[in-house]
C-alpha cells in the first residue's frame, strides 16, 4: 500500500505521527468507451466554454456560483484557508461507539505509526480499549475539512470520515404514517423465517457474481483472440509531465492538411521565383519586392496593369508587339473592353524595359503601378494603340 496523506494525532499534549493509508479499494472492473466501428478510445477533454481551447489541469482553477454569478477561486486562495493546511488530527472528545449512527460512516483508512518509537501510538490504542470509547477528530483531507471518528481493528488505529449532519437526509415518508393492522399470527411466522435464516456474519461467504462472470467472458475473448492492440487504438496522450492534454484526432488531422498545404505553397513559391530570377536576365535583390504584386492581386478581375503584366511571361518580354498581342487575347477571352485598355497600356509600359519594372517594385500596389505606367512613354503608348486592331 501506498501512503495517501502525513499528519499526527493530536492527543492533549501528546503527538502521534501516523501514515493514512486507505483501507478499502473498488474491486470493480474498469471499463472504458470505445466506438464501436474501430475500438477507438473515447476520451473527454477539459475545453474552455468560451474560448474553446483544451486546457491544462495546471490551468485550472475552482469557481462556485450563485445567483448568476461566478467566483473564482485560485489555489492559492484555497491553501490560505488554515483547516486546508492542517495536517493535524484533532480528538475532540472520547464517545461510546453505540451512539454513533452507522449511516454517518463513509471512508475507511489505516494509520501507520511514522516515529522510530510507537509507544505514543501504543498508548493511545490502549485508551481507547480500556475505555471502550470512540475518539472523535477532525482534520483537513483533499481541500476539505472532515469529521471522523478513530476506532482499534486488530491491533492498528482505524480512522473512518464521518458525513456531517447537514449531510444525512432526514427519511420522510407519509405513506409510513398510514395505520397498518397486523395480527398475532403473522408476527410469529416472520419471526420464525428470521429464525430459520439465522447465521452469524461471514463477509467471505459472499462474492460478487457479476464481476466473476464479465472476468470469465474478458478472459474467453483473450484466448480467442478478440483483442485489439491497445497502442494503435486507444492512441497516446500528450504532453510531457503527464499534463493531461488529450489528442483530439480531428485537430491532429487539420494541422498534418495545414502542414502539406503550407509545404506545396512554399515549393511552388521556390519554383516561381527561380523561373523569374533566371528570365529577368537576374533580378536584383530591390526588384523582388515586386514578385507578390504579380502573383497576387486579383489579376484580372481588377483590371490593373500590374496584374495583366504578372500573367504575361518574362521571356516575352524582348519581343513587345508580340507581349502586347497575347496580352490584349487573353484579355479579350475573360474580360471587358476595359480591361483591355488597361492591359495594353501594362504591356506597353513592359516594353520601356527596367525603368517600369522597378517604378512597379517600388509602388505597395495596383495604382502606382497604374500612374507610373501612363506617365513614362506616351509616344510608345500611342503607336501600340495605333496597331491594336491587329
Amino acid at each position: 500500500m501506498r501512503a495517501i496523506w502525513k499528519g499526527a494525532i493530536a492527543f492533549g499534549l501528546v503527538n502521534v505521527p501516523v501514515k493514512v493509508y486507505s483501507a478499502t479499494e473498488d474491486h470493480d472492473i474498469s471499463l472504458h468507451q470505445v466506438h464501436n466501428a474501430d475500438g477507438g478510445r473515447i476520451r473527454y477533454q477539459r475545453r474552455c466554454e468560451v474560448c474553446g481551447q483544451v486546457i491544462d489541469y495546471s490551468d485550472i482553477e475552482k469557481a462556485f456560483e450563485e445567483d448568476g454569478r461566478t467566483v473564482v477561486l485560485s489555489k492559492d486562495e484555497l491553501k490560505a484557508i488554515p483547516a486546508e493546511n492542517s495536517h493535524e488530527i484533532e480528538v475532540v472528545q472520547f464517545v461510546p461507539s453505540e451512539q454513533l449512527e452507522p449511516m454517518m460512516f463513509e471512508k475507511s483508512y489505516y494509520l501507520e505509526p511514522d516515529s522510530k518509537s510507537p509507544k505514543a501510538y501504543v498508548l493511545l490504542r490502549r485508551a481507547l480499549e480500556d475505555t471502550d470509547r470512540v475518539a472523535i477528530v477532525q482534520y483537513a483531507l483533499r481541500e476539505k475539512t472532515r469529521l471522523g471518528a478513530l476506532r482499534i481493528k486488530d491491533d492498528v488505529l482505524v480512522l473512518q470520515s464521518l458525513l456531517w449532519p447537514d449531510e444525512v437526509r432526514e427519511a420522510n415518508f407519509p405513506a409510513l404514517d398510514t395505520a397498518i393492522k397486523i395480527s398475532a399470527q403473522e408476527r410469529d411466522m416472520s419471526a420464525a423465517l428470521v429464525e430459520s435464516m439465522a447465521a452469524d456474519f461471514e463477509p467471505e461467504s459472499f462474492t460478487d457474481d457479476y464481476q466473476v462472470q464479465l472476468r470469465k467472458l474478458i478472459d474467453a475473448k483473450l484466448e480467442q483472440g478478440e483483442s485489439l492492440d491497445t497502442d494503435e487504438t486507444f492512441g497516446v496522450e500528450a504532453g510531457d509531465g503527464g499534463k493531461g492534454e488529450v489528442i483530439d484526432l480531428m485537430e491532429a488531422l487539420k494541422r498534418s492538411l495545414d502542414r502539406k498545404r503550407g509545404g506545396a505553397a512554399a515549393a511552388t513559391g521556390g519554383a516561381d521565383s527561380e523561373e523569374e530570377e533566371s528570365d529577368d536576365g537576374g533580378m536584383e535583390d530591390g526588384d523582388k519586392p515586386a514578385k507578390p504584386a504579380r502573383r497576387s492581386s486579383g489579376s484580372r478581375s481588377s483590371g490593373t496593369g500590374t496584374a495583366a503584366a504578372s500573367k504575361t511571361s518574362a521571356s516575352e518580354a524582348a519581343e513587345t508587339k508580340t507581349g502586347a498581342r497575347s496580352t490584349a487575347a487573353k484579355s479579350t477571352a475573360s474580360k471587358s473592353t476595359a480591361a483591355k485598355s488597361t492591359s495594353t497600356r501594362s504591356a506597353a509600359a513592359k516594353s520601356t524595359g527596367t525603368a517600369a519594372k522597378t517604378a512597379t517594385g517600388k509602388s505597395t500596389g495596383t495604382k502606382a503601378a497604374a500612374s507610373k505606367s501612363t506617365e513614362k512613354p506616351a509616344a510608345k503608348a500611342t503607336t501600340t494603340r495605333a496597331r491594336k486592331p491587329a
